[in-house]
């Protein structure tokens, strides 16, 4: 079986016979618990029976012609925010922990269970999702795939699922993005993470960061990968994934904020990606967008994240502050003084920068961007509290744009083998997902040559 092989491959390794349900899950299982691994890090819980019991009936459905889908038996990690029935949600955090088992799976839980894909266990988190690093006090953070023996952040929020994937702990994986979640991490670790319309994707059955921005996606190995989880999140039916050929496509690069202050490996990078696509005949342009510097004004006091945040920590915090992450707590009562005239104010100027950008992108097949500004910084550096919101407000500012936007996104890796990971984002208004995806798939074979 190959490092990292896809949705595809292994649906048609599990109907020749080639691998079985069982077999996917004990390789899983046994690099989750390889002491020298990232495993301990990358989960919070494993279960290890539940999901050993539901690859054998995978396997028994497949034999007897009755698997649910393809993909039946491939086992995939969730993020500690999602219910499980049976388990207790903790969102990274010990805050929670005394809370009551949930009583039914969230709904995106339940749907890929439907299409028989087995749950392998919960992954590490930034502590209720508030932050693009992936830092957990709690309960460890996972090391970026890169450059190992060093230590690089993994990215947050979804740091456990990017990790999960990059190191075949599972195959496919459900992160949340508020402001660049699975983008990020993706990013961080050479994987491909989606940020989907939101609308398409319930909500119910996960502990909210933003309302207003949160969005459920998938991280993968590759494009049709994520293209076929994020059917199965929205209930859609799963068709085969046709990648649009890139020549003659228009590009814009967003000159206004996307490009600022960029480490010089993700501008080496994102330059060498944009020649390889002029080459393959995109048309690609650099344009201002100048509303893009909206969204630090609405984001100065706290944006949305803090004000709806501190709506749903404001009780828990009073009881049990001392326990959260010092770094969160401070982010989540940035909301307390949020005035709810500040707040109309914040829902009528995000009503006009939708409109005014997507106006101004329309003439586009898509925007392109760097996912991050930074490379994963070094975890030993993050210690100061200076350093890591400086780092932090670098990983989240573009993808930040997007979800602002009420778009979709999804990043690539960009990055040559053993380089500095680097995350090239495709972007576009609400609603163009599938155009994303079938752009998307064409370009992960040309940006990386």
């Amino acid at each position: 079986m190959p490092d990292n092989p896809t949705l595809a491959s292994l649906a048609a390794d599990l109907e020749s016979g080639r691998l079985t349900a069982r077999q996917l899950v004990e390789q899983c299982l046994a690099k989750i618990a390889d002491p020298a691994g990232e495993g301990q890090r990358a989960f919070i819980h494993v279960d290890k029976e539940a999901a050993l019991e539901a690859a054998d009936a995978m396997d028994r459905l497949r034999k007897a012609h009755a698997a649910p889908s393809p993909f039946a038996g491939i086992p995939v990690s969730i993020k500690d925010l999602f219910d499980i029935k049976g388990q207790v949600t903790r969102a990274g955090s010990r805050a929670l922990e005394d809370s009551a088992p949930a009583e039914a799976d969230a709904p995106v839980v339940a749907r890929l269970r439907a299409a028989g894909f087995v749950v392998i266990g919960r992954t590490n988190m930034t502590e209720f999702a508030y932050s693009g690093i992936g830092i957990n006090p709690h309960y460890g953070t996972p090391k970026s795939a890169y450059n190992r023996s060093v230590g690089h952040v993994p990215g947050g929020s979804s740091s456990g699922a990017a990790v999960s994937i990059a190191d075949g702990m599972a195959f496919a994986a459900l992160g949340t993005d508020t402001g660049g979640s699975c983008r990020i991490p993706a990013a961080f670790n050479g994987i491909v993470g989606y940020k989907p319309t939101q609308r398409r994707i319930p909500l119910d059955g996960g502990v909210p960061l933003s309302f207003s921005l949160d969005s459920y996606g998938p991280l993968a190995n590759s494009v049709a990968c994520c293209a076929t989880l994020d059917t199965v999140l929205a209930s859609e039916p799963v068709t085969p994934l046709q990648p649009r050929p890139v020549k003659g496509l228009r590009f814009a690069v967003p000159t206004t904020v996307a490009l600022d202050d960029l480490d010089d490996a993700v501008a080496k990078t994102f330059d060498s990606a944009l020649s390889a696509l002029s080459k393959a005949g995109a048309l690609i342009e650099k344009i201002e967008v100048p509303e893009f510097l909206d969204v630090g004004i609405m984001n100065a006091k706290g944006g949305f994240a803090a004000s709806e945040s501190y709506a749903w920590h404001r009780y828990l915090l009073a009881s049990k502050g001392d326990i959260y992450d010092p770094r969160v707590a401070t982010r989540i009562m940035r909301g307390e003084g949020y005035l709810a005239a500040d707040y109309i104010d914040l829902l009528n100027a995000r009503k006009s920068f939708i409109a005014r950008t997507e106006k101004r992108i329309a003439p586009y097949d898509a925007l392109l961007l760097p996912t991050t500004a930074n490379a994963p910084p070094k975890i030993a550096d993050l210690d100061d509290d200076k350093a890591f919101t400086a780092e932090n407000l670098r990983a989240l500012r573009n993808c930040t744009l997007i979800n602002v936007l009420d778009g979709c996104a999804i990043s690539l890796p960009a990055h040559r083998e053993d380089d500095v990971p680097v995350g090239l984002m495709v972007a576009a208004a609400g609603g163009s997902d599938r155009r994303i995806f079938e752009i998307a798939a064409a370009m992960e074979t040309i940006i990386r040559v």
